[in-house]
């Protein structure tokens, strides 16, 4: 599904106003928390996040930052960007 992703690589899925997407382009699995932020909000802010409707300035300040090695059902790294609560 997603075999441009290298080990060293992640799918990044972001939760903003119960809307949920993928960033386009795979990023760092080993990014900061900081700047996998700052790539969210700056997609989000510029429509690039497909499922995210455009939505100018925000802050993901107080968000969550969950991340999940590859494994046998899902061969790829993934890092999730949620607000606190899981329902958004």
């Amino acid at each position: 599904m997603y075999p441009d992703i290298r080990p060293h690589e992640a799918r990044l899925n972001v939760t903003w106003r119960g809307q949920n997407g993928d960033l386009i382009d795979p990023v760092p699995y080993s990014a900061s928390d900081r700047q996998l932020k700052r790539w969210a909000q700056e997609a989000i802010e510029h429509g690039g996040i497909s499922g995210i409707g455009r939505r100018g300035p925000i802050s993901l300040r107080d968000f969550v930052v969950d991340r999940f090695p590859a494994s046998a059902t899902t061969p790829f790294n993934r890092i999730f960007i949620r607000p606190k609560t899981p329902f958004g």
